[in-house]
């Protein structure tokens, strides 16, 4: 018997039966995990048991498909804990259950959506369509989906850039342009990281400071705008933000808009998580000016609670965006019919021709429960940061070192009489550090105004106020156990 001739080969199951009752297994071992996502812990770490099994070499002949389930079982305690209504670190999205149907039909058809006269093509140009309503845009618009913000502000502003240089910067680089752009020093580093990989360099990204509200100084940016031009540099780009990642400050929009106007540069809005603002009745007045942008980046698994991972360019100028990424070999060229139709595919606006179908899961989910609905859960996790922060203000033992305009809230225990800066910082790291170890909450840090502070993100449709509660009540607890060994 030749290879071509052995049923060995095939990477098909033997019995579709049995096949069938091991994936029924696997689903109901999920569907399981979203159910019970408000029980337990927050955060497990990952034991060294586990650590030293991952560290095994690869068997050459492969394992049973039940030994391999049995291992995939035992990974699933051990993620960061965002499912948990608990988490209160760092923006991370918290799914939904009904996302993992889309998830397994994706995963069935097995499409690569970079391209082909294929329904991927027309499902995403569908949700091009809703992102446009939904955010006041043009029908002139393009968008793609990407991974995740950080892809996606890399796809925006190398259409700015291509732009600025008349598009030339594709076939002859960006040598000696002397291009450079403004983002406040808020701004999330994935923009420098951007401006790094476009062979700009991270030096030609202004950092312009914010005002004490923590938003990009419209003044500073003006001067700093003048002394470019003086120094015979070219201003080309201005970045806003949505939403920052440290408070949640909403850059001054409309105005920033106003100045990119006057300057003639192309206006880009990081707007991660901020964007799902725009769903809530509460939050859209304050994203006014969004609909005015070049372009816009954000992710829909972030507060849209689309699973990971779903990220969105939106550009207003579909020929720039087209332009900026569209490549045609003789092994892509289209067609007015067959496969090959469908002129254009998403690999004309994008890097990757390999893609997968994250579109089905992101339509899939807006079809379900609508924007009316996700707004809703959006206004209610602004409501409990409100109240957070209400809680704190009234506590003699918390001090709040940010305006509270999202979804986060700032603060930091003040430790005993007496202590030292450098003391109460540490106080709040070992705070925060204790309350992910014992799986309590899962709040993370960061710094403001010099000061280190414990962060509190809501973004997550299952946090109640009595989870808000006991957060509050277990800050407390572990800054009076703490200040106690500190004063021995």
């Amino acid at each position: 018997m030749t290879t071509q001739d052995n049923p060995d080969t095939t990477l098909d199951p033997e019995d579709w039966d049995t096949f069938r009752k091991r994936a029924h297994a696997m689903l109901d071992h999920a569907i399981d995990k979203m159910e019970g996502a408000r029980e337990g812990r927050v955060w497990t770490p990952v034991p060294d048991a586990l650590k030293a099994r991952l560290q095994e070499p690869l068997p050459p002949t492969g394992a049973p498909g039940m030994r391999v389930d049995e291992a995939i079982r035992s990974l699933m305690p051990y993620g960061p804990g965002n499912t948990h209504p608990r988490f209160f670190g760092w923006v991370h999205g918290s799914g939904t259950p009904s996302n993992m149907i889309a998830e397994i039909a994706a995963a069935a058809m097995n499409v690569n959506a970079g391209g082909r006269d294929q329904v991927a093509l027309y499902v995403e140009r569908q949700l091009v369509q809703w992102v446009r309503q939904l955010f006041g845009f043009p029908e002139t618009a393009s968008g793609l989906t990407v991974s995740g913000t950080s892809m996606a502000t890399i796809l925006a502003l190398k259409a700015a850039r291509d732009v600025a240089l008349d598009f030339r910067s594709r076939e002859q680089g960006v040598s000696g342009s002397q291009l450079v752009a403004y983002a406040s020093a808020e701004t999330h580093a994935c923009v420098a990281r951007a401006f790094d990989m476009l062979g700009l360099g991270s030096d030609a990204l202004r950092r312009i400071p914010t005002d004490d509200a923590l938003r990009m100084s419209t003044d500073a940016l003006e001067t700093a705008i003048g002394e470019d031009r003086a120094a015979g540099r070219q201003p080309f780009a201005l970045v806003g933000t949505a939403g920052t990642v440290n408070t949640g400050a909403i850059d001054p929009l409309i105005a920033l808009a106003d100045i990119a106007t006057e300057h003639g540069l192309w206006f880009h809005i990081d707007a991660a998580f901020g964007a799902s603002g725009m769903l809530s009745p509460v939050l859209r007045p304050r994203f006014s000016g969004l609909e005015r942008a070049h372009s816009v980046a954000f992710d829909f698994h972030k507060w849209m609670h689309v699973n990971y991972d779903a990220g969105f360019v939106l550009i207003r100028d579909e020929e720039a965006h087209r332009r900026a990424f569209s490549m045609r070999p003789d092994y892509l060229q289209h067609n007015e019919r067959g496969l090959a139709a469908g002129f254009p595919w998403a690999v004309d606006y994008g890097p990757e021709l390999s893609r997968g179908f994250r579109a089905l899961k992101v339509w899939a989910h807006l079809m379900e429960h609508g924007p009316e609905k996700i707004g809703a859960s959006v206004t209610r996790n602004v409501e409990q940061v409100r109240y957070l922060a209400e809680r704190v203000d009234e506590a003699q033992e918390l001090e709040r070192l940010a305006p509270v305009e999202t979804s986060i809230c700032c603060f930091r225990h003040t430790a005993w009489e007496g202590a030292s800066g450098a003391e109460i910082d540490r106080l709040n790291d070992e705070i925060v550090v204790r309350l992910q170890e014992e799986g309590i909450a899962a709040p993370s840090t960061t710094r403001i105004g010099g000061k280190l502070a414990i962060r509190v993100n809501i973004t997550n449709h299952r946090t109640q106020l009595s989870d808000v509660d006991m957060l509050l009540e277990e800050i407390r607890r572990c800054g009076r156990d703490l200040s106690r060994g500190n004063q021995r």
